[in-house]
C-alpha cells in the first residue's frame, strides 16, 4: 500500500480549534512492512504541523526486530530503535515528541519468556510502558488472523494467561487488538486480571470486509453490546479511532476524493457517541492510528472530525478525551 499525498491534499480545511492541546496515543513507524505504507519520523512530523500535537505515543508494529539471538528477545528490537528516534526527535524541540511506546513480549510464551521479555523492554527505554499482543481471529479464511490464533479466544488460553499475569507486576499497561465479535473474549480476560489496565484498541474493530462487507447497520448492534460488556470492566479504557482503516468497509480509500470531516462525523458519530456513553470521557481518547487511517484521509481532517465529535463536551471532558486519558493511563508526566 502506498500514501497517496496528492488524492490526500484534494479536501483541506482550516485547523479548528488550533490551540487545543493533543497527544496523540497511537501511532507506528513502518520501514519494513510488506504491507503498510513506509512512515517515518519526519512524515510524523509533517502530519502534526498543523493540530497543535506536543507528544504522541508510540505502538508495536512488527517493525526493528532484533535478527539474532533468543526469539523472544527479538522483539526488544523495536523498543530500541523507538528510544532512538525519540532521541532524535527530541533535538527538535517544537515538533511532536515520542512520550511512550507500546511493544511486543508475545505473552503467549509464557510466564517466564514472558517477564524475561518485558525486563528486557524495560532496560532498553524508559518510554516503555506496556504491550499489545493481537488476538486477530475469524473463521472465515478471507479476514486477517493472527499466527497462532485458532479460535476467538485467543486471549483465553493458559499460556497466555501466564505471561498476561507477568504485566501487573511490573505496573505494565496491555493494548488488545482484536475483532468485535471477540470482545466478549476481552471481557472475560479483564475480568479474570482486574490489577491489570487494558486498552482497546480501534474501537473495538467492527469488521466490514469479506462476509461483513455492506453489513454495517446490521453489525452494529453486536458491536454495541460487545463493547458495552468491555465497557463494565473498571479496568479497561478505550481508543476512539481507527474505523477509517480500509478493511473496516467504510470505503473512502476508493471515492474521488478523500471525505470531509462532516462527512466522516456523519459516518461515525453512533460509534463515537456509544463508546463515550459506554466509557465516559475519563476512559476514553481519541487516537490517530497513523499511517494506517491515512490510507483514507489526512491527519487535519481526522482531528478535525474528533474536534466536532467532541462539541458537545465540557472542556474538562475534551481535556480528557483530547490527552488527559492518555497521560494517566501511559503515564506520561509532561502536558502537550
Amino acid at each position: 500500500m502506498e500514501l497517496r499525498e496528492d488524492w490526500l491534499s484534494l479536501v483541506e480545511e482550516e485547523i479548528l480549534e488550533p490551540d487545543r492541546p493533543i497527544l496523540d496515543p497511537h501511532f507506528h513507524f513502518f520501514v519494513d512492512n510488506p504491507v503498510f505504507p513506509k512512515y517515518r519520523l519526519g512524515d510524523l512530523q509533517r502530519d502534526t504541523t498543523g493540530h497543535r500535537v506536543g507528544h504522541a505515543i508510540y505502538m508495536e508494529c512488527e517493525e526493528g526486530y532484533r535478527t539474532d539471538g533468543p526469539e523472544h528477545l527479538r522483539p526488544v528490537g523495536e523498543t530500541e530503535r523507538v528510544d532512538a528516534l525519540a532521541k532524535e526527535a527530541a533535538r527538535t524541540p517544537d515538533a511532536v515528541q515520542i512520550a511512550a511506546m507500546i511493544g511486543d513480549a508475545q505473552l503467549y510464551n509464557g510466564g517466564a519468556k514472558a517477564r524475561e521479555t518485558l525486563e528486557a523492554h524495560l532496560e532498553a527505554s524508559p518510554l516503555f510502558r506496556g504491550v499489545r499482543d493481537m488476538g486477530l481471529w475469524d473463521p472465515d479464511p478471507s479476514i486477517a488472523s493472527v499466527e497462532g490464533a485458532t479460535d476467538d479466544d485467543f486471549y483465553g488460553k493458559d499460556v497466555f494467561r501466564e505471561g498476561f499475569a507477568e504485566l501487573a507486576k511490573l505496573d505494565l499497561v496491555f493494548d488488545g487488538h482484536q475483532y468485535h465479535t471477540q470482545l466478549p473474549s476481552l471481557a472475560r480476560l479483564a475480568r479474570a486480571f482486574p490489577d491489570t489496565t487494558i486498552v482497546v484498541d480501534h474501537l473495538g474493530s467492527p469488521l466490514g470486509e469479506g462476509p461483513y462487507a455492506g453489513r454495517a447497520d446490521e453489525i452494529f448492534p453486536e458491536w454495541q453490546k460487545n463493547l458495552s460488556e468491555v465497557a463494565g470492566c473498571p479496568n479497561v479504557v478505550i481508543k476512539l479511532g481507527g474505523l477509517a482503516m480500509p478493511w473496516n468497509g467504510f470505503g473512502w480509500d476508493e471515492r474521488e476524493k478523500p471525505p470531509t470531516s462532516d462527512e466522516f462525523v456523519a459516518t461515525y458519530t453512533r460509534y463515537y457517541d456509544h463508546a463515550i456513553q459506554s466509557f465516559g470521557p475519563d476512559r476514553c481518547m481519541f487516537e490517530s492510528n497513523f499511517p494506517v487511517d491515512k490510507l483514507s484521509l489526512s491527519y487535519d481532517v481526522l482531528w478535525n472530525a474528533f474536534k466536532k465529535l467532541a462539541a458537545g463536551y465540557s472542556e474538562d471532558e475534551k481535556n480528557a478525551l483530547f490527552g488527559g486519558t492518555a497521560r494517566r493511563v501511559y503515564g506520561v508526566d509532561s502536558e502537550c
